[in-house]
């Protein structure tokens, strides 16, 4: 067997860091798909750990284990059994490397399929790693949220999925729609790595910051789901066509997302007369 370049020996280290696997098994599944990382790291995740069925006994211990790593990380006075509370989430989540103040956040949510972000359910925190193949250790969970993280910056069918079950844990209590104040505070959450950046790709317009200002000026209402998810969809379509050639009057966009446009070219053509 020839000796490795330093380009693979790299994502030898990398698998390893990320998978929790040897050597040995990160040189196979890298050698299987031509030492590209994610696609050897998919191939892994995808064939290790016996995920799919619940009566597996793999799968019956792996929950069994699961079970017993979140009990550990619960606060006997303060959470309910089935339930880890605001202060032992938080601390689990940073214990495996999510920050509190970026899109990761979301992302742990939404594998957690925590109800809101102050708490983490049993049932949640065993269901979404026994699907994700990963085993009852935090290194390994930080781990694959590393890969996930890595993944969501450029893969919008994973980033949608996160920035839409932002919404249903950033809600307070039974609420049907976000305030103002906090969808706008998640938007800057999520649109910034590891999420993605809402700026055009030809002509690096901050959509973000335009979108702040008009709705600052010109919405006091709250933002119902169907704003939220529409508005996502207006951010992939303006990074990738800013000039807005894809909008036209008689869209199907929701009328706030009309008002923004009319609001930006007017702005922009008062701005092309004083210049």
């Amino acid at each position: 067997m020839p000796p490795q370049s330093s380009a693979q020996k790299a994502a030898v280290s990398n698998f390893v860091a990320i998978t929790g696997a040897s050597d040995r098994t990160a040189s196979k599944y890298l050698k299987n798909a031509s030492y590209k990382l994610n696609e050897a790291v998919d191939a892994f995740f995808q064939t290790n750990g016996g995920g799919g069925s619940g009566s597996a006994p793999g799968a019956v211990n792996r929950d069994a284990q699961l079970d017993r790593l979140f009990d550990s990380l619960r606060n006997e006075r303060e959470d309910g059994p089935d339930s880890l509370g605001a202060d032992s989430a938080m601390s689990y989540l940073q214990s495996i490397g999510v920050g509190l103040e970026d899109a990761s956040l979301f992302l742990a949510v939404e594998l957690l399929q925590a109800p809101s972000i102050g708490e983490i359910p049993r049932a949640g925190f065993v269901n979404g790693w026994r699907e994700a193949c990963i085993e009852a250790k935090t290194e390994a969970q930080a781990a694959h949220l590393k890969y996930l993280a890595s993944l969501m910056t450029r893969e919008r069918d994973l980033f949608r999925k996160v920035y839409r079950y932002a919404f249903v844990a950033g809600k307070e209590g039974d609420q049907r729609a976000l305030s103002l104040e906090m969808a706008l505070l998640y938007w800057d959450t999520l649109f910034k790595k590891p999420g993605q950046s809402w700026v055009g790709s030809s002509r690096k317009i901050d959509w973000l910051n335009e979108w702040r200002c008009f709705l600052h000026e010109n919405w006091k209402r709250s933002v119902n789901r169907d704003m939220w998810n529409q508005t996502l969809e207006f951010a992939f379509k303006s990074i990738d066509d800013d000039s807005l050639s894809f909008w036209s009057e008689d869209g199907a966009w929701p009328g706030v997302i009309d008002e923004f446009v009319a609001w930006y070219k007017r702005k922009s053509s008062e701005m092309e007369v004083d210049a």
